[in-house]
């Protein structure tokens, strides 16, 4: 076997084999012998080859000039000094032969490949040893003695800069002075990993004609299997070069996407700034392990020399790949024995498991104790309500069947429906329902970041249960950094808790809009190492398109992240769906794990208002022996959840009404509660149903209740002296009720037990409002433990309200609320209760569907379950 096939051997077939031979996933390998990019290829790299596949059909473009022209801009050069190659490995091969050399001369350690192609060209190869005692540090001296030594005729000599593979950077400086004492020789300076390195003087400026710099898009976009190269040179060069090359020697995608590459300086700004910030880290934790010496480099990979006396570098790689890591042994580097290897910067947390196996290796004790890795899954989606909050809840529950104690997370919600928590904090309804869902305790870490729309464009912020502020928009993106690291620390407290976790993002990570403010979906996911099944909602359309399309759009450390896709809301013959699937698993590399069945009467909360104003309480005409129960669809209607334990009782039809003309001549009317009081007092009177509301109020017979914020628009005003929800306005109320409201900053949450004052019957809820009411003379409409009213009531009892939000949930007191509807009706009162409130029973029968429909096994094993 020749030098070029042991190169290539070396980084593919071989250490494919290896894996297979310790019993590793090739796949799976975390590869710390290939040195590029640990941030991965740009995320505009996908985009751009899917918008170029259209081009294949036709020939690459001759000449890449659209290349040639981007890179002649980049390096401030002419078009006549500049070629594209095939990777600069072909151009490395290329050259020797162009320039009809004699001889070559290499220091080395140096990359292979440099000997190589001289050898390839017939070229006498000499070599300069570096001195390990020195980092392997380029000496001018003596590569000017080697110069004056290394025989007659024409010369080239290979220098690496940073060098591949000590990471030495040498001073451009000298070699511009050599190559004016030398200029018959023929400088080829590599610069393959120059885009590393933080002021890097490139040769490309200030290139005396007999230097040749070869550059790599390879290595800092990370694209070596697309292969991209330029090489710059004396225009004679050049043209010798391609007097040798082949036709079309660059593809159309690697021209279409080295245009992009030139013109992207931000993207190599923000690799070098991490770059070295990972590699001070991982040489750092390195140097702290006996039997290693670490040579400082200025690249993306170390070098390193294993000095334990029964251990060389070859035998510690067999050792590691069995962990499933591999590094490059270097013993086929000139100048390097047995001893060294190299090992390349990757992200902080697969460095980190480097060096905790390594210092397992050689006898040490882990460096830090590291966080247990909760198992965990996360279900993202294709987008807003595609069912994410239900198979979370169902998986709780199936998980809870199976004997794990598994808790529900999500990092950030936006919801008008707020849980709160015994201790007075406040989370998301939805994470409430999933952790009854795992029979625990709502946790507000469960939910660490809340935000509750109050206005089109601003949202109260709750923060581990507790309220900071309004913000808008952009407010909230100033703010997000703080808010994470909060939900990471909500996240590792819980986790260290559980047997497993469950996580749920919000809307589709794939909106491009706002994947940069992203902090609930990938962010979370990658936190908490857990793999992702994207949900999507087959029932809407669209779904295959979806799985792809949101595919497209991750970077590809987000790609990696998902395992799997779910169809969520099937209706019909699974089978019909194989070559779908099919499509779905060729297109993404990633497997369709479940097909759900569409679910009716599920009986569990949504998330927000898209069910109620989608037509969630819309139950047909009413039928004669039923009440009509109207609910007024305020544009930042709160909290209606309170009204869930309506729908499922069979002589109830509960109605959404948004305009005066479709409100009719309902039993009872719910102003449900409101995140914007101000603005849904006036959106009333703009639709003219202020004043149907006091005329039904005045003709008795139809009964009106206001809840939370609907309870303040039914008194006398609302005064918003401290600007809460508008510029200190001040409102005239409906005056169906002797109370005057003034919304203060500071909200009040108590849960807490009541008995209705008419009925006599007990009830029990919470309360969240941010006011302070002064009362006329009016009965309270619940009196709690202590005897302190809790909202007012009319005299005749038709128009009542409170802040108490879930008194519905009680179902004696629900049952009597009907009755007496029922009897004002002219309807025989059915005495007894009808239904009971039980998410139970919702609970088995969800995860009964969805384990039948779900691979769980699979899903165990992708958590580290089984």
């Amino acid at each position: 076997m020749n030098d070029t096939q042991s190169f290539r051997v070396h980084h593919a077939t071989h250490l494919r084999q290896l894996a297979m031979t310790a019993g590793v996933d090739p796949d799976k390998l975390l590869d710390f012998s290939a040195s590029t990019n640990p941030l991965g290829p740009p995320e505009w790299l996908r985009a751009r080859i899917s918008a170029s596949i259209s081009a294949l059909p036709h020939y690459p473009e001759p000449g890449n000039q659209a290349l040639i022209e981007a890179a002649c801009q980049r390096y401030g050069v002419t078009a006549y000094q500049i070629i594209a190659g095939n990777g600069s490995t072909e151009l490395i091969y290329l050259l020797p032969r162009a320039l009809r050399a004699r001889h070559a001369l290499i220091p080395v350690p140096s990359h292979p490949v440099y000997a190589t192609a001289a050898k390839v060209a017939g070229l006498a190869v000499h070599l300069m040893p570096l001195a390990a005692e020195d980092g392997f540090a380029l000496d001018f001296d003596r590569l000017e003695t080697a110069l004056q030594q290394s025989g007659e005729g024409p010369r080239v000599v290979f220098l690496g800069q940073p060098n591949n593979p000590a990471g030495t950077i040498f001073d451009a400086l000298r070699i511009r002075y050599l190559a004016g004492r030398f200029p018959a020789t023929t400088f080829v300076v590599d610069e393959a990993f120059g885009d590393f390195v933080e002021d890097f003087d490139s040769l490309t400026a200030s290139r005396p004609a007999n230097v040749v710099v070869m550059l790599s898009l390879t290595r800092v976009f990370a694209i070596p299997g697309l292969r991209l190269g330029l090489a710059v040179a004396s225009p004679s060069i050049v043209q010798k070069i391609e007097a040798l090359q082949p036709p079309w020697s660059v593809n159309t995608l690697a021209q279409k996407v080295g245009v992009d590459a030139l013109r992207d300086t931000a993207y190599l700004q923000t690799s070098r700034t991490a770059v070295a910030s990972l590699r001070s880290t991982l040489r750092r934790q390195l140097e702290q392990i006996p039997y290693l010496t670490v040579y400082p480099g200025e690249a993306t990979f170390l070098l390193i020399r294993c000095d334990h006396r029964s251990m060389d570098a070859r035998a510690l790689a067999s050792r590691l790949i069995k962990r499933g890591l591999a590094i490059r042994v270097c013993d086929n580097f000139e100048g390097l024995d047995g001893r060294y290897f190299r090992v390349a910067v990757r992200n902080e947390a697969e460095n980190r498991q480097l060096v905790g196996a390594l210092r397992q290796e050689l006898f040490m004790a882990p460096l830090v104790t590291a966080r247990r890795r909760t198992p965990a899954i996360m279900f993202q989606g294709t987008g807003s309500s595609v069912g994410k909050s239900v198979l979370t809840a169902a998986l709780c529950r199936i998980m809870l069947q199976d004997g794990y104690r598994v808790a529900p997370f999500k990092a950030q919600n936006m919801a008008i429906n707020s849980f709160s928590t015994p201790d007075g904090g406040q989370m998301g309804h939805t994470q409430a329902v999933q952790a009854q869902a795992a029979r625990l305790d709502p946790d507000v870490r469960m939910n660490p970041i809340l935000l509750k729309p109050d206005s089109d464009q601003g949202s109260q912020v709750v923060l581990c249960g507790k309220p900071v502020g309004t913000m808008r928009l952009m407010d909230f993106f100033r703010y997000r950094t703080e808010a994470f690291e909060q939900a990471r620390e909500c996240y590792d407290a819980l986790a260290g808790e559980y047997d497993a976790m469950l996580l749920e993002g919000a809307g589709s990570p794939a909106e491009v809009n706002l994947k940069a403010h992203d902090i609930v979906n990938m962010k979370m996911a990658l936190h908490a190492s857990a793999p992702v099944l994207m949900v999507g909602d087959i029932d809407l359309g669209g779904v295959f398109a979806s799985f792809v399309g949101s595919m497209e759009v991750l970077s590809e450390r987000e790609r990696s992240q998902v395992a799997g896709f779910v169809i969520n809301r099937f209706r019909g013959r699974t089978d019909l769906l194989k070559d779908a699937l099919d499509y779905t698993l060729r297109h993404t590399g990633r497997p369709v794990l479940g097909v759900v069945p569409y679910l009716e009467n599920l009986g569990l909360f949504g998330e927000d208002s898209v069910g109620i104003k989608g037509g969630l309480f819309h139950d047909g005409e009413c039928a004669g022996d039923s009440v009509d129960i109207a609910v007024l669809d305020l544009p930042h209607i709160s909290g209606f959840t309170d009204l869930e334990p309506l729908r499922i009782e069979p002589d109830v039809r509960l109605r959404t009404v948004r305009r005066g003309q479709d409100l009719g001549r309902p039993d009872a009317i719910i102003l449900p509660g409101s995140r914007n009081v101000i603005g849904d007092l006036t959106f009333l009177r703009a639709v003219g149903l202020d004043r149907i509301l006091q005329q039904r109020a005045q003709e008795g017979g139809c009964e009106i209740i206001g809840l939370c914020g609907g309870y303040q628009i039914l008194g006398r005003s609302i005064c918003d002296v401290h600007g809460l929800e508008s510029p200190g306005t001040n409102l005239v109320g409906l005056d169906l009720l002797p109370i005057d409201t003034v919304l203060h900053p500071e909200k009040a949450l108590v849960r807490t037990e009541a008995r209705h004052r008419i009925s006599g019957l007990k009830v029990g809820g919470y309360a969240i409002h941010h006011d302070q009411n002064r009362s006329g003379p009016a009965p309270p409409a619940l009196i709690d433990n202590n005897g302190q009213a809790l909202g007012a009531c009319r005299g005749d009892g038709l128009v009542w309200g409170s802040y108490l939000h879930g008194l519905f949930d009680s179902d004696g007191f629900r049952r009597w609320f009907i009755d007496r509807l029922r009897q004002r009706k002219g309807l025989r009162p059915l005495g007894t209760v009808q239904a009971c409130y039980d998410l139970e029973p919702a609970f088995e029968r969800l995860a009964d569907a969805v384990r039948q429909s779900l691979d769980i096994s699979a899903i165990y094993r992708l958590m580290g379950l089984r």
